[in-house]
């Protein structure tokens, strides 16, 4: 069989996946009889190109994936997209606004038609990459989040929780995006650390520190610690304060929130601008003092202050307050974390708004004791911890946004004060019979139809035989940064919504960062595009560097270095199977008692027989416990070192000899053939194209279900 001096994967990658696909190995079954092994994808947001962390969850996925294919499982891995909310429509407008337009002059279902299909170009787009990485999913079962049949599931979930008193309308306090006009997830939200002057105000006979001035008009109390001796006289008591619209009177309360480290001890409570602020003044019953509305201004609370934007507004205060003789002193080094929307980057303001909860604390208990259980299990296992905090504190969850893009509320309201709740629109209101129904203008979060995927995807709430036999699924991978944002609302809805944990395993991988350890963003221009990585060294030598060495949990290491490395490995497999076909070994099977009897191996060929036994072991334990960093590390060693260098160097004399000759080509054979199925995960094309040339006896028509080593 002759086989080209050098390997070159753009020749080989495209013709290999078309040889995957077309051979039906990649779709599932629910009939089989075998035992069943799933994986849902975390479905990339069908608005962008995939960058370097989908290749990572694509390589550790795939590895898992042909891992248990090649064990006899019946294996299925569902791949799909997210609609993603607000972060697509934020990326739709941009794009409208390039060409002079936007979606209020689109209408609204203008828009949403339109975004549909910019996302399903998108969706398109995202699975041809999927596949340029390797990813062997069963492209059949393709789903968008905004599927219908998964549309309807999710609202059958919101009708099922609101008649269960899961779900409620009410006024709390959320993170707003003045600028995108909606409430945000958590996850919507970052933090950067910022510089801003430290007030310090004189309020009557205290002094309080704060960095905004301009919330003061919605003061209703001043706190202090309950074991601060400084106030202990204060506590229960009005105090008269000055202000900059006259004089005023707050009550003083005593709560443990306080930090009597920051500041003076003191600080002033507005509990619809803040979320602290808030929690306190639900506990000592205090009034709720709205004074910026929902466009970043002051209102009429404000006073002359009205109209002003906030940061505005504070430098004018603050000079006023000086005036006054109101300013104790200002601290120009404060350094603090300010919350900002992820998406446009401006800073967020806490206000009380009318919004759609999730009553958490009850899916919380059920998601919590899953765990105690070890009905689900973390790997790495120190998550658990994070996860138990975060549940045992976790609040309302706020499930309502402002946007045109994703699942509109099914919810409709009538003249007659009537609330229908319902998967479609009704025919007329069931109290009056009437027929102007108007529906709830919000849409939902999109962590309520993702944390819905595990089952959604398989038809639920109809009992299909994919929900049946593939549900629970097996493993969830995903990164550690969205554990309580997604997997943890995974957890509560799946156990909510079917009464089972919906998968056994959570597999949670760090972040990507450059070889100086520093995170990957555009900013600091160290983005590797995993594309263009790949036309020039190939996905194999891009999958090999992206698992090398890291350890589970673990942030990944990444540089185009590393990448030639691999890239040098993939071709150090090739050269390698030249030697041995150019030797012409005989047509065999994999079966290993084809080598001849001890009586006739040399110490060299027991030796290579001794290692790729102990490198079996190893990789099979190592991948049964998710170590896959390390299972690459022992494969590459072996193939390189042990292999490479020491055996085949050995037996180009043990070829030149009658009496060994025969065995050592079969040794070679079979030692390159074992290496060539313990790679397959992690190198699927190098070791594909190569499994294709092997004059094999009883070959199976793709390395891909070859029986792995054991």
């Amino acid at each position: 069989m002759k086989i080209s001096k050098t390997y070159n994967p753009k020749q080989v990658e495209d013709k290999i996946y078309q040889l995957w696909e077309k051979s039906g190995f990649l779709k599932a079954s629910p009939k089989s009889k075998k035992q069943p092994f799933c994986i849902i994808m975390p479905p990339p947001n069908a608005n962008g190109i995939l960058h370097i962390g989908h290749a990572v969850f694509v390589t550790l996925e795939d590895i898992m994936t042909r891992y248990q294919r090649m064990k006899g499982k019946e294996v299925l891995w569902l791949p799909g997209a997210d609609h993603a909310g607000i972060m697509t429509q934020v990326t739709y407008e941009k794009k409208l606004a390039k060409q002079g337009k936007s979606r209020l002059k689109l209408g609204r279902e203008e828009f949403y038609k339109q975004t549909y299909k910019f996302s399903m170009e998108n969706k398109k787009v995202m699975e041809t990459q999927l596949r340029k990485l390797g990813a062997s999913c069963d492209w059949s079962r393709s789903k968008f989040t905004l599927d219908p049949k998964i549309s309807k599931a999710v609202f059958y979930t919101f009708k099922k929780m609101y008649k269960d008193g899961l779900i409620y309308r009410g006024k709390r306090i959320i993170s707003w995006c003045p600028r995108c006009q909606t409430a945000l997830s958590n996850l919507e939200v970052i933090y950067q650390e910022k510089k801003d002057p430290l007030y310090y105000i004189k309020y009557g006979p205290l002094t309080l520190a704060t960095v905004r001035p301009e919330t003061k008009f919605g003061d209703t109390a001043v706190a202090v610690h309950p074991a601060d001796k400084r106030y202990k006289k204060y506590v229960g008591k009005e105090i008269e304060i000055q202000t900059v619209l006259g004089k005023a009177e707050v009550k003083v309360v005593a709560d443990k929130a306080v930090d009597p480290e920051f500041g003076t001890g003191v600080v002033k409570v507005t509990p619809a601008h803040d979320p602290n602020d808030f929690e306190i003044g639900q506990r000592h019953n205090l009034e709720i003092r709205q004074v910026i509305g929902f466009d970043g201004k002051l209102n009429k609370k404000a006073g002359k202050y009205a109209g002003m934007k906030v940061r505005e507004a504070r430098k004018i205060i603050a000079k006023d307050l000086e005036k006054m003789g109101l300013m104790e002193k200002i601290d120009f080094n404060y350094k603090h974390r300010i919350a900002i929307c992820e998406r446009c980057k401006t800073i967020i303001e806490p206000l009380i708004s009318e919004q759609w909860f999730i009553r958490a604390k009850k899916l919380a208990a059920p998601a919590i004791k899953a765990v105690e259980d070890k009905k689900i299990e973390f790997i790495p296992t120190h998550y658990k911890k994070l996860y138990y905090h975060w549940m045992k504190n976790i609040r309302d969850w706020c499930i309502s946004r402002q946007i045109w893009w994703g699942h509109r509320i099914p919810v409709w309201y009538c003249e007659c004060g009537e609330i229908t709740v319902d998967i479609e629109k009704p025919k007329s209101c069931p109290k009056c019979k009437g027929k102007k129904l108007k529906q709830d203008p919000d849409t939902l979060d999109t962590w309520f139809s993702s944390g819905q995927w595990p089952f959604t995807v398989f038809g639920w709430p109809r009992q299909t035989k994919d929900f049946q036999y593939f549900y629970p699924t097996s493993v969830m991978e995903t990164g550690w940064d969205i554990l309580f944002f997604w997997v943890a609302r995974m957890i509560m809805l799946g156990i909510y919504c079917t009464g089972k944990a919906p998968f056994r395993y959570v597999y949670l991988h760090g972040l990507v960062r450059d070889k100086d350890r520093q995170k990957m963003s555009k900013s600091k221009g160290n983005v590797i595009d995993p594309l263009g990585v790949i036309t020039l060294y190939g996905t194999d030598a891009l999958r090999m560097a992206l698992v090398f060495g890291t350890g589970s949990g673990k942030d990944t290491i990444i540089s185009e270095e590393k990448i030639i490395g691999q890239r040098k490995f993939s071709n150090k497999i090739w050269n390698a199977t030249r030697f041995i076909l150019m030797n012409k070994p005989p047509l065999i099977n994999t079966d290993k008692k084809l080598i001849g009897t001890d009586k006739n191996l040399t110490g060299a060929d027991k030796k290579i027989l001794k290692v790729l036994e102990k490198t079996i072991k190893s990789v099979n334990k190592d991948l049964e416990n998710f170590r896959f960093g390390q299972a690459a590390q022992t494969l590459y060693h072996f193939f390189w070192h042990d292999f490479c260098d020491k055996y085949i160097e050995k037996s180009k004399s043990q070829m030149s000899n009658v009496k060994t000759k025969e065995n050592t080509q079969k040794i070679l054979y079979y030692v390159l053939l074992t290496s060539l199925k313990l790679l397959h995960p992690f190198m699927p094309f190098v070791t594909e194209e190569i499994y294709q040339k092997l004059p094999l006896k009883n070959k199976k028509k793709c390395l891909m279900i070859e029986t792995w080593p054991n």
